[in-house]
């Protein structure tokens, strides 16, 4: 850690508010412990969790850095002791509890991924949002080749990586956007059908794309109303599993369909999550998705990058929901 600087600029949080409340600060380089490792930051990626954050609705776990950031892409600067497969130098991008609006962010070892084949921007876009699809669309929805995956937020970051990682790997997609520039670029993803949810029922939509037998398997960020409709525009033993609200977290539901369809309704956070969990998910994603990133059948979609003083316009962006896939900052 000699040859570091012992401060490094960090966007942090002044106090609960809009995007103006984010604020560039000066504090300490962090350093890794045992098991972990310190990444110069080239690029961090923005997510929905940190705009919740900022507004504090979304409190960081205990131990995790109160300044925002999920995901992360640089070069290793230091490690902590017991590390073996990372060396200084190294470009990696990684999932980290906090800390990643900054030039220097600490991740555990076990939740980097090699950079290759990809930018540093396109990297830092990578961990939060591959990370969800990959648990909770193949692993907790256990999504099959020649199933339907029906998709709320479809030109979201989420939305998009899922699309093709769903393609990718067999099953047909039905997705949900809000506009239809947004339903176009889904397409473009490879999406079989794109529902404009201002101007079409997602339910008897998905019902006709389906022949009528409905989604395999739902991804729900939205919430509220759109739990009972989900269980309408479900298959018999669909799986509906739940990441955000968007909409409300509570809902009135005739539970009668779990029963009939025999229906899992189930849902996951990423972030408080145990350390082996998520370097278990880094596993799976090393193995399947990586030498499809590698070779650029699939990747993260950039909608705009923003230098890292900037963060407080990158998420007025990101609550405009003009973006179609990731917004990214620049360190």
């Amino acid at each position: 850690m000699a040859d570091l600087p012992t401060t490094m600029t960090v966007i942090g949080i002044k106090e609960p508010g809009g995007p103006e409340a984010l604020v560039p600060e000066q504090r300490p380089v962090p350093v890794p412990r045992e098991g972990e490792i310190l990444i110069k930051v080239a690029a961090a990626g923005v997510n929905r969790p940190d705009v919740q954050q900022r507004k504090g609705l979304y409190p960081p776990p205990p131990g995790a850095p109160d300044v925002p950031g999920l995901e992360i892409a640089g070069e290793v600067a230091a490690l902590g002791s017991g590390i073996r497969r990372w060396a200084i130098g190294d470009r990696v991008m990684a999932l980290v509890v906090g800390g990643g609006y900054a030039q220097y962010a600490v991740a555990h070892a076990s939740h980097a991924l090699p950079v290759s084949g990809l930018s540093m921007v396109e990297a830092a876009a990578v961990p939060e949002t591959f990370f969800t699809v990959w648990h909770n669309v193949f692993e907790r929805g256990a999504l099959k080749e020649g199933e339907t995956l029906l998709v709320h937020g479809g030109s979201s970051g989420i939305g998009t990586v899922a699309i093709q990682l769903a393609k990718q790997f067999g099953a047909r997609v039905i997705v949900t956007a809000g506009s239809e520039d947004k339903c176009d670029a889904c397409r473009k993803l490879g999406a079989d059908v794109a529902i404009n949810y201002k101007t079409e029922d997602f339910v008897e939509a998905t019902k006709t794309a389906t022949d009528g037998k409905g989604a395999d398997v739902i991804l729900d960020m939205v919430g509220g109303d759109y739990i009972a409709r989900n269980y309408e525009a479900a298959a018999v033993e669909g799986r509906i599993v739940q990441i955000a609200f968007a909409g409300s977290p509570k809902a009135t539901v005739d539970f009668r369909r779990i029963m009939l369809k025999r229906l899992h309704h189930t849902g996951s956070t990423l972030r408080s999550r145990a350390v082996a969990d998520k370097g278990a998910i880094r596993e799976a994603i090393e193995l399947k998705v990586l030498p499809l990133l590698a070779a650029g059948t699939v990747k993260p979609i950039i909608y705009k990058t923003f230098p890292l003083a900037q963060a407080a316009a990158a998420h007025a962006l990101m609550e405009s929901s003009a973006h179609i896939g990731k917004i990214v900052l620049e360190v």
